[in-house]
């Protein structure tokens, strides 16, 4: 976890008091909300059904809702029941490009849990079909993103509701059109649309209070503003291209013919010696506090926000442009709840044994789970995507390795989507 250093008691089983019991079946109540879950293609009539994932409504395209509840789910005392959405929770949006072909868009699978942690700081972004055709050479641009708050969710939250959309604004910028030239002028083009959509997040996270206003027109105290930072990492998937952007410690790793390819390098103070040069270059120091911090505070060395620990807190993203191979498996973008107990390598298995033409798409995954969390959950007939089960083994995985962070998971089929 990349917030302020704090000590979490973890002393569960040494009181089984009926009081200690009551409120972890509340707060097991109240962490069913933060699970949100994508399934697979359906008919039209689904293409304006809201997913709600902790706090951010995400807008689905021809996919239907797969709850926990139908594919075994999550463990319902780390957030993993998640009922559908009903009318009441439905929110009127804004007309958006859809694309003209449901079927271009590649099948993935979403999870997003609490887990163990105190409150709920990832957020996620997945946005098929981003923007029109014409700008890449009538192919569709999909966006798919992993926000890691700490300090608060404000600014996790301001990038889940804004980065897509200041990507897609570079996109459609004139002279931006992605075809024509080579593929360094391509390359070029993209590195240089991520970088500076990076650059506008940033300085929006930092000219807005708590409240989401221009600093200058609220009266909030801007210390707590100031407090408050994401790490972001984001991935535009093409017909030919795979574009990865990463500030701070979440990871894309691409699985490729079997092997685990990364797609970001993570910014930890102790394993950059580039980063620590960087820091003390600018002023900053690099204390150990319960491991190698910036300032004692910080355990990653880039980030969105964290006014009060600019410059040595830099958000210049890191940039990856990798060609789409046949041998393209999947992609899988994840928040360091995940990485800090899984490697990339076995990440890549798991998935891939989820996405093969053989695997049980109708596997149990909450066998083990007490009576009381499953009582009134139901039972359907409809198995989830591939995909989801990958992503949703992944956290399961993550949550019996003890992490104790969010965890977050993008799981994107990639065979099923080929260049």
């Amino acid at each position: 976890m990349t917030e302020i250093y704090r000590t979490v008691s973890t002393g569960r089983r040494d009181d089984v008091s009926p009081t200690k019991c009551r409120e972890r079946r509340r707060r097991r109540i109240e962490m069913r909300r933060q699970a949100a879950v994508f399934g697979e293609p359906s008919s039209s009539k689904n293409r304006e059904e809201t997913i709600y994932s902790g706090f951010v409504p995400l807008k689905k395209h021809a996919r239907t809702t797969t709850t926990a509840a139908e594919m075994g789910g999550l463990p319902a005392d780390v957030g993993g029941v998640f009922p559908s959405p009903t009318s009441s929770h439905k929110k009127p949006e804004a007309l958006v490009w859809k694309g003209e072909e449901g079927d271009d868009e590649p099948m993935y699978g979403v999870v997003s849990v609490m887990g163990r942690s105190r409150k709920m700081e990832d957020t996620v972004t997945v946005k098929p079909s981003l923007c029109k055709p014409e700008i890449n050479q009538q192919k569709p641009v999909h966006f798919f993103a992993v926000y890691d708050g700490h300090g608060g969710s404000q600014v996790s939250t301001l990038c889940s509701t804004t980065m897509h959309t200041l990507v897609k604004e570079e996109l459609e910028q004139p002279g931006c059109k992605l075809e024509g030239g080579g593929n360094d002028v391509v390359e070029e083009k993209w590195r240089g649309v991520m970088r500076r959509s990076f650059e506008r997040m940033d300085e929006l996270a930092m000219g807005t209070c708590m409240r989401r206003t221009t600093a200058s027109l609220c009266h909030c105290d801007p210390r707590e503003a100031a407090i408050s930072g994401s790490t972001a990492v984001a991935a535009v998937l093409t017909n030919g291209n795979v574009v990865v952007a990463n500030t701070g410690d979440s990871r894309a790793v691409l699985c490729r013919n079997g092997m685990a390819i990364p797609l970001s390098n993570d910014h930890k103070v102790p394993d950059r010696p580039d980063e620590r040069a960087r820091i003390e270059a600018a002023g900053g120091r690099v204390l150990v506090v319960d491991g190698a911090r910036v300032e004692g505070i910080l355990a990653t060395s880039r980030a969105i926000g964290d006014r009060y620990l600019k410059p040595m807190v830099a958000w210049e993203p890191e940039v990856t442009f990798m060609r789409r191979e046949p041998g393209d498996e999947c992609l899988i973008l994840a928040s360091d709840g995940l990485w800090d107990v899984l490697s990339s390598q076995l990440a890549c298995d798991i998935a891939r044994f989820c996405l093969r033409e053989d695997a049980p798409s109708g596997l149990d995954l909450n066998e083990t789970a007490t009576e009381d969390d499953n009582e009134g959950q139901g039972s359907s007939g409809q198995n989830p995507s591939r995909s989801v089960l990958a992503a949703t083994l992944l956290t399961r995985l993550a949550l019996g390795r003890q992490s104790n962070d969010n965890i977050s998971v993008i799981v994107i089929d990639l065979k099923n989507s080929p260049p």
